[in-house]
């Protein structure tokens, strides 16, 4: 059977003007390789590696070209274009990938990258989304404070960015967890902070244990330094404007602040900490 958005090997039943008719082994069906792509050494009974995909009319249509993407998977890809109708996306072929508004999460932005599913529409012909999650898999190998890659598919402000680690696995980096911007469509380079029950990994940016409080500590002595030596930041102040400013939670600032202070680097100084004077 010629399966839609897959690669298949078939034969060429015969050759035409306008190219060559290629089959299955059952010869139930027949699909058109166009001349452009025939080369002299194709003939009638050659074998041929192509891909099934749709012309402009949604016709089934072959090619000697490998797509970036194949049905069922998840592939990083760039807009090319974005229209009235929704974005299109480079996947290797001359005909790009239609990415409707309805399976976009996010504004995209022309030549920016963003992961894909290639799945097969309604009206039988192949579409792209952003919605990967029932594409992702829980069953890694990865265990606790092993170093992954990853890029981010979708962002939800009270919980944290969702990760597919290796464009497979389904993860989260809870936004406690951030250091910096996130964004989607991003790669990421994060740590296993845990693994579930079900499997699914959850990340942090954040290194462990007193690593990550020396780097709390060392942030906070270049940010006084880049301030004149004062923040207006404390225990008092609320977690939002903690993070806004040094993209750690209250409780890592809270930490940093008590090692500064027993170093005698820092002091309290008008609602804020400055750089202690010799």
């Amino acid at each position: 059977m010629i399966e839609l958005g897959e690669i298949q090997e078939l034969k060429i039943e015969r050759i035409r003007k306008i190219g060559a008719l290629l089959t299955d082994e059952e010869k139930t069906q027949e699909v058109l390789l166009p001349n452009e792509e025939l080369s002299e050494e194709d003939e009638k009974g050659k074998r041929l590696k192509v891909f099934i995909y749709n012309d402009n009319q949604g016709k089934l249509l072959a090619t000697k070209v490998m797509p970036k993407i194949t049905l069922g998977e998840i592939s990083h890809l760039e807009v090319k274009d974005i229209t009235s109708i929704g974005a299109f996306l480079d996947w290797g072929l001359e005909k790009d990938l239609f990415l409707p508004f309805k399976e976009q999460l996010c504004k995209l932005d022309k030549g920016r990258k963003y992961l894909v599913a290639l799945y097969i529409d309604k009206t039988g012909r192949l579409c792209s989304t952003m919605k990967i999650r029932d594409y992702l898999r829980t069953d890694s190998n990865y265990k606790e404070n092993d170093r992954v890659e990853g890029v981010v598919y979708n962002i939800v402000d009270d919980i944290g960015a969702f990760i597919a680690v290796d464009n497979i696995y389904e993860s989260l980096l809870p936004k406690d967890q951030y250091r910096g911007i996130v964004a989607i469509g991003e790669p990421i380079s994060t740590r296993v902070a845990s693994v579930k029950g079900d499997g699914r990994l959850n990340l942090s940016q954040r290194e462990r244990g007193h690593l990550e409080l020396d780097n709390d500590a060392d942030l906070i002595m270049d940010l006084l330094d880049d301030y004149d030596g004062f923040l207006p930041y404390n225990d008092k102040s609320s977690p939002d404007d903690i993070y806004d400013m040094f993209t750690i939670s209250k409780s890592a600032f809270k930490k940093a602040v008590g090692r500064l202070l027993k170093e005698n680097k820092i002091e309290f100084y008008k609602d804020g900490i400055r750089i202690k004077e010799d």
